[in-house]
């Protein structure tokens, strides 16, 4: 935990903006059968149940997860995505980052406050296993909500792919080195609302919020309403100027919040399109496009009406959210002092099996979780061998930190980081090439988000101030690269996390799993820059969050 000196500054300034609650939540991690899109298989849910239950709180509340796993052969873990975990870092969820894999009949608590308001969304950060189940809504309420008065009634409209084996399996057959083309596990499905489907009753007159969520591992979703206009006012949590939308692309990870309104001249009941996207190249007049998984959900204005109508959608055109404004129009940070220039390609491990790099590496797991390095190792926090392969940058206090991401992929591809916000400076085209070198030309007031999808061959730019102490994952949100290695981590203000304690619940997690908890990346307590016992070579078996007492 951090000092009490900050924590009590903290909560206190929070307690001068709103008066906070507390939400409390205990949930069981237990396996359940289910068969959302016809096909019976395993899910993970919540309480023996699935879909897992929308987590709801209000701007400046204390949310307590109290998790026990009761999966018994898989090892478990959440990660609130999109929430800063300002002064809780540790908090943050991933597993052998900032906490131990959770081992089966054990319980940990998360305890953090809901500092900003917005449609975020949590989901196991355990080596690949959300795609089993374990997502649902995390619905922050803005007592100052700035398009309060605006609408009338509000949904939750999730989108995900869906696959028939389990995530286990999927990345076994990816992670071979007969894998010459890279090629991830593709989808079987596509499920809206996780199968349960949308037929959102309106009332003629009324205008509704619609939060979008994507909690896709690998595709990205095409919309369109039909005769309705989108009208966008957030995206991952943060508010826009209002911005029409006829067709609109949502990345995995990523939320958009938009407002639908039944005009008093609707007759009928109005369909919606939803298209499975494979992260193509939908800009590219010249590729052949076919969408294979499609759902046509509604707008029913008259119940008593069978709902025939389809939405046809002859090109898909979506708006290009790297244009959209922020709400407050804040101006762009200033000229960075920290870049951290990523350029990502496919690779090839020693042992020949497809692994994603960044600048030629590719991330590997290590044997002590980095926040607990960054916490026990003294003065050598600041320097990046302690942390072994896990692609570390070191980052100060108050730094304007600048990511260049250059993406040398034929495929689109989402990015996101852990414990901020990012400016979005600028979303090059497809096909420009990397990364000119220059600052100039960039967005004066860019939108803010978590998750940005970055072209084919093609780069983003984006700036954040570090004013959040913490060890962040960068990493893209198509779940199996993540399980290739296509992450980055940050340690920002090392100093600031030295001698940081950490909860007795998450160090039982780590003595039950026989996993190091101080040290260097590979346990080593006596020489912080002894790198022994790092692992610099990928496991060539895939056992994913399976559970070995």
């Amino acid at each position: 935990m951090f000092p009490p000196t900050f924590k009590l500054f903290f909560f206190l300034l929070l307690a001068a903006v709103v008066e906070a609650g507390v939400v409390n939540y205990d949930w069981n991690v237990t396996w359940v059968w289910a068969k959302p899109d016809g096909f019976g298989r395993p899910v993970i849910g919540i309480n023996n149940k699935w879909p897992c239950p929308t987590l709801e709180a209000t701007k400046g509340d204390t949310i307590v997860v109290n998790l026990t796993n009761l999966l018994k052969n898989q090892t478990t873990g959440l990660h609130f995505h999109g929430v800063n975990q300002i002064q809780t870092a540790d908090m943050d969820g991933p597993s052998g980052v900032t906490q131990c894999p959770l081992p089966p009949d054990m319980t940990v608590k998360y305890q953090f406050t809901a500092d900003e308001a917005g449609t975020f969304w949590y989901h196991s950060h355990d080596l690949g296993q959300y795609p089993d189940g374990l997502r649902g809504p995390l619905i922050v309420k803005d007592p100052s909500d700035p398009y309060a008065g605006k609408y009338d009634d509000e949904y939750v409209l999730s989108v995900s792919d869906w696959y028939h084996n389990d995530s286990i399996t999927a990345v076994k057959g990816m992670l071979n080195p007969s894998n010459t083309h890279f090629a991830p596990p593709i989808p079987n499905s596509l499920l809206v609302n996780e199968g349960q489907g949308a037929r959102l009753n309106v009332t003629k007159g009324k205008t509704y919020r619609i939060r979008m969520i994507n909690f896709a591992a690998f595709g990205a979703a095409m919309i369109h309403f039909y005769e309705h206009t989108m009208q966008i006012i957030t995206n991952d949590g943060a508010a826009i100027k209002e911005q029409d939308a006829y067709h609109l692309r949502i990345a995995p990870a990523q939320r958009f919040d938009f407002l639908i309104q039944a005009s008093e001249s609707d007759a009928g009941n109005y369909p919606f399109l939803v298209a499975l996207d494979l992260n193509r190249d939908w800009t590219n007049s010249t590729d052949k496009m076919s969408w294979p998984h499609n759902y046509t959900g509604y707008l029913v204005t008259d119940p008593t009406v069978p709902p025939t109508r389809n939405d046809t959608v002859d090109k898909w055109a979506p708006a290009d959210d790297s244009l959209f404004k922020p709400y407050d129009d804040a101006a762009a940070l200033g000229s960075p002092d920290k870049l951290i220039k990523l350029d990502f390609k496919f690779c090839v491990d020693q042992n020949g099996i497809p692994r994603s790099c960044f600048n030629n590496i590719t991330y590997i797991n290590q044997p002590v979780p980095a926040l607990y390095s960054a916490a026990t190792t003294g003065d050598n926090n600041t320097d990046p061998v302690i942390y072994g392969q896990i692609n570390p940058f070191i980052i100060d206090y108050d730094d304007i930190v600048q990511i260049v991401v250059n993406n040398f992929d034929t495929a689109t591809h989402p990015f996101h980081l852990h414990g901020h916000h990012f400016q979005v400076l600028s979303r090059a085209a497809s096909g420009v090439g990397v990364w000119p070198g220059k600052d100039e030309g960039y967005f004066a007031n860019p939108p803010m988000r978590d998750t940005v999808s970055i072209m084919p061959h093609s780069y983003a730019v984006l700036r954040f101030r570090a004013t959040n102490p913490g060890v962040w994952l960068f990493h893209c949100h198509i779940e199996w690269h993540v399980e290739m290695g296509l992450t980055a981590t940050i340690i920002e203000a090392p100093d600031r996390l030295r001698g940081m304690t950490f909860p007795d619940d998450q160090i039982a997690a780590c003595k039950k799993m026989g996993t190091k908890y101080e040290g260097n990346a590979a346990g080593n307590t006596k020489n912080y820059t002894d790198t022994s016992g790092m692992v610099t070579v990928p496991p060539k078996d895939y056992n994913g969050a399976t559970y070995n007492p």
